[in-house]
């Protein structure tokens, strides 16, 4: 079985140091930055499969970079690593997706376990979808392009990538839209009164749809939301 891949975002070195051999001792393999930065270029880089993301960090804060994580990988754990205690830092790192919340100073065998049930309350966490099939077009998502029967490419933009992704990463259910603001505009849509989604639902059809007046691959599910189509092919290599 290979190795779960963990990537450290953490801009103090003796902590980084400390953190990246108690996890290659414990058996996993490390990728490692001192920049939130270059955190989401890592994830799309590599097998990510735990995020451990420090909140302080130079330039952009650890909060942001959740975001952003967020917006594209919507599944993928992420356990938040601070000095903060407060009770509001706590609650702003949960509400914005993370998985956990370990405070500094933390033991080696702390971080290992928080790491491990994490990684046990996630079995089910697709991999990363990187492209998608239907009605004889292909949607490369790394790409951020449509590419027809006829060979005729259309670009998407990275919006519209983060909208297909969480679709197809959720197949199976309709996905509404405070989920899709939430998770691809990475918004509070709490007592919001927005057609933003709708719009841009219409104008991703134009794109992928052979038909846009009549979605065969972005489904409307009356009263819930969009899904993509039970015919549409995903896959994340």
């Amino acid at each position: 079985m290979a190795r779960p891949h963990v990537l450290v975002v953490e801009d103090d070195f003796p902590i980084r140091r400390g953190v990246v051999d108690a996890l290659k001792f414990a058996g996993y393999a490390v990728v490692e930055t001192d920049r939130g930065e270059d955190a989401f270029g890592l994830v799309e880089e590599h097998p990510i499969d735990l995020v451990l993301l420090d909140v302080m960090l130079p330039g952009r804060e650890g909060f942001d970079v959740l975001r952003e994580i967020r917006t594209v990988y919507p599944t993928l754990p992420v356990i938040m690593l601070t000095a903060r205690g407060a009770e509001a830092d706590r609650v702003r790192g949960l509400e914005g997706g993370a998985d956990d919340y370990v405070v500094k100073p933390f033991s080696a065998r702390e971080l290992i376990a928080r790491v491990e049930a994490v990684l046990r309350r996630s079995p089910e966490r697709p991999d990363p979808v990187r492209w998608i099939e239907a009605e004889g077009r292909r949607v490369d998502l790394s790409r951020c392009e449509v590419v027809g029967s006829d060979e005729e490419r259309t670009s998407l933009t990275e919006r519209e990538v983060a909208i297909l992704r969480h679709l197809a990463s959720h197949r199976g259910r309709a996905i509404n839209r405070n989920e899709l603001l939430t998770r691809c505009w990475g918004i509070d849509p709490a007592g919001m009164e927005t057609r933003t989604v709708d719009m841009h639902m219409a104008r991703l059809r134009d794109k992928v749809e052979p038909d846009p007046g009549r979605p065969r691959i972005i489904l409307t599910v009356r009263g819930k939301g969009y899904m993509l189509a039970d015919s549409v092919r995903a896959g994340a290599r």
